[in-house]
């Protein structure tokens, strides 16, 4: 159990919730194992085989305390509100600031500085490992001055169309040294430029599965807390596409998901052989490669940092929901401004 921004996380599995009184109890192994009053919580994240009892999902949504239910994995299940509070209010909010676009652009330039700061310490730590040698990697020291210099650009202009185009003029900068990150394997797993829908080389395709896996935890969290993860404000709106969990989504690309990748490609943990090449060039994984990756993924988001808005410790898994609810505090007014997260 953890208590953050208000809110309780319940990730030991087998753990029961009831009511009693005013005040919500959490069950273990057929003991008490904590308590908390009511009005201390704005929500309830449950995570796996956690369950609770009718009268308390009653008693949460009369003082208006949603609770969510999650997979394991991170899969949105469920959530239970009461009839006025929660999600319409929330998300009538929510598009109302999509539709402004001083707000919009406000949101959209905190995650591309957040996104440009942690891909810059992706690099710089990759330097930093291979004993700072610039002359060795003058790609990567070039991407890391220019990231610099765009995330000044991004910091003094708030117009949608001008801080997207700042944006892919990153993403060619950044995936411009990308290549260099990849010390192993480099005859199979050689990177030249992003690629999807569909991936030309091995590197392209692992990338586009692990974000898939990071969107799709990214739009989960979004809907636990009663966002619509189809409403963004830095990616334009498109019928299917979750705009809201791909912006959000930026702050964790390089630093998490690319970091993945590289790690499975260096550490030779996935094999060239698990890819298959058709005949127009697209690459698809096997079904070994795809596990491989998902298990990483999942050891990954047991490891634990330290929040650096709310200063809590916590584990990477849970970051994703952390920013879904500063988010939506910042939506509703209780914070000036969306937090993004910067990586340390």
């Amino acid at each position: 159990m953890k208590h953050l921004l208000n809110t309780l996380f319940v990730m030991t599995q087998g753990a029961w919730l009831s009511q009693k009184g005013e005040e919500i109890i959490v069950h273990l192994d057929k003991e008490t194992r904590k308590s908390y009053p009511i009005h201390i919580f704005e929500s309830i994240i449950c995570f796996g085989r956690v369950s609770a009892t009718g009268p308390l999902l009653g008693f949460c949504a009369s003082n208006g305390v949603p609770i969510s239910f999650f997979s394991e994995q991170g899969r949105y299940l469920a959530r239970v509100d009461g009839p006025v509070r929660g999600n319409v209010l929330l998300r009538r909010q929510q598009y109302r600031k999509a539709d402004e676009v001083n707000c919009s652009s406000k949101i959209a330039q905190s995650i591309l500085i957040a996104k440009l700061s942690n891909s810059r310490k992706v690099l710089m730590r990759f330097l930093r490992d291979n004993n700072n040698d610039e002359n060795e990697f003058p790609e990567v020291t070039s991407a890391i001055n220019n990231l610099a210099i765009i995330a000044k650009e991004i910091s003094s202009h708030i117009s949608l169309d001008e801080l997207r185009g700042f944006e892919g003029d990153a993403a060619r900068c950044y995936f411009g040294a990308f290549n260099n990150l990849i010390l192993t394997q480099k005859d199979f797993f050689e990177f030249k430029d992003r690629n999807r829908r569909p991936p030309m080389d091995r590197v392209n395709a692992m990338l586009s599965y692990v974000y898939s896996l990071l969107a799709h935890d990214v739009a989960s969290a979004l809907e636990g807390v009663g966002l619509d993860p189809a409403v963004g404000y830095l990616h334009r709106d498109r019928p299917g596409r979750p705009s809201l969990a791909l912006d959000i989504m930026e702050e964790f690309r390089s630093w998490l998901a690319d970091r993945i990748v590289l790690s499975l490609i260096n550490l030779r943990q996935v094999d060239s052989r698990g890819f298959t090449i058709s005949e127009n060039g697209a690459v698809t994984m096997d079904e070994v490669t795809r596990k491989k990756i998902i298990a990483a993924w999942q050891s990954r988001k047991q490891d634990e940092l330290t929040h650096p808005f709310i200063g809590e410790k916590i584990s990477i898994g849970l970051l994703p929901h952390i920013q879904a609810r500063l988010l939506a505090k910042h939506i509703r007014g209780d914070l000036e401004a969306y937090p993004p997260f910067v990586w340390r």
